[in-house]
């Protein structure tokens, strides 16, 4: 088997961020559930941009964030998404290219505008995202090339994308060519009112296709439909060859066939939760990939998850590579 040319390769919707601070009062005016991700059309979402307080702009989307956070580290990086011929896709291709992230996916020409995320932050650090796809539901099989995936260690697809059939193609498809070369495929799971949306498709995902599987509490309790964590962390480790799985302040757990390990948050103030589990994705692979022991690539992700939580945004403000262990 050759070398590979990236460490990582994301797949995700390709998304501009707005996040802006909000009251409480806010979202209850505007109908919303704390915490949560629902997919707005564009009448709502002009709306609630039109009313949201002034936002940061940037381009995201949970595994361009992670590949932005991951090219920080050093690993190589590339990413497959789609957004418009226009000018907020123009915005997001500069800004991803711009921290080292390969971008080839060709933009959509004549159809649905470039995606955008509108995201609420509360006073306790909660985000509440309201999400409009636009492009990014054209995403399919062609879009996603073979040699890319056979040239990239691991593939890493983000459950947010997973709600047209197309892009469930293309992740079958991503899969199949990663692992026809004798790589990795990854999975975040991103969401669990998308988990609720696709259990089936995702457990057999998981069970049939995926080598490694990222997922907080309430994800991988709603995947398995499990009370606890616990037995949800035991069902995962029967399906998955290495799972990552997070608990907010409660660190994380690394599961590998019968290996547990267990990883301390990093203690910080809590600002912005936006970006957590795509910056301790992004982390672990990063580690991963450079051939670290589980023990250190969790450890990478929780120093790389504080640092996004503890500023607006979900790109770090510091060099990550200077906070990690030797």
């Amino acid at each position: 088997m050759t070398e590979p040319t990236y460490d990582i390769l994301g797949i995700g919707n390709a998304i501009v961020d707005v996040v802006a601070r909000a009251e409480d009062s806010f979202l209850s005016r505007h109908d919303m559930h704390k915490g949560a991700m629902i997919l707005i059309d564009a009448p709502t979402a002009d709306s609630i941009y039109a009313a949201m307080p002034p936002g940061q702009e940037s381009s995201g989307g949970s595994a361009a964030n992670t590949c932005a956070v991951a090219a920080g580290l050093g690993a190589k990086v590339a990413y497959i998404g789609k957004v418009a011929d226009d000018q907020l896709g123009a915005a997001f291709r500069h800004d991803i290219k711009a921290v080292g992230v390969h971008f080839p996916t060709a933009p959509l020409s004549g159809g649905a505008p470039t995606a955008r995320c509108l995201i609420l932050v509360t006073p306790d650090g909660q985000r509440t995202m309201n999400t409009f796809l636009g492009a990014c539901v054209t995403l399919g099989e062609a879009d996603v090339d073979p040699a890319l995936v056979a040239a990239s260690a691991v593939t890493y697809l983000e459950g947010y994308l997973f709600d047209p059939p197309e892009a469930q193609a293309a992740f079958r498809k991503a899969a199949t060519a990663a692992h026809a070369a004798g790589r990795r495929v990854a999975l975040s799971l991103s969401d669990a009112f998308c988990v609720n949306r696709h259990r089936a498709a995702f457990l057999d995902l998981v069970a049939n296709h995926v080598d490694i599987l990222f997922a907080n509490e309430t994800e991988i309790t709603a995947l398995y439909e499990r009370n606890t964590f616990e037995e949800a962390a035991e069902a995962a480790r029967k399906d998955i060859a290495l799972a990552a799985l997070t608990r907010s302040e409660a660190g994380s757990l690394i599961i590998q066939g019968t290996e547990t390990v267990k990883i301390a948050a990093q203690p910080t103030k809590v600002v912005d939760t936006t970006g957590a589990g795509d910056a301790y994705a992004a982390g672990f692979l990063a580690g991963l990939t450079a051939g670290k022991p589980l023990a250190v690539c969790g450890q990478m992700g929780s120093i790389a998850a504080s640092e996004i939580i503890s500023h607006y945004g979900a790109r770090p403000e510091t060099d990550l590579r200077r906070l990690m262990p030797a």
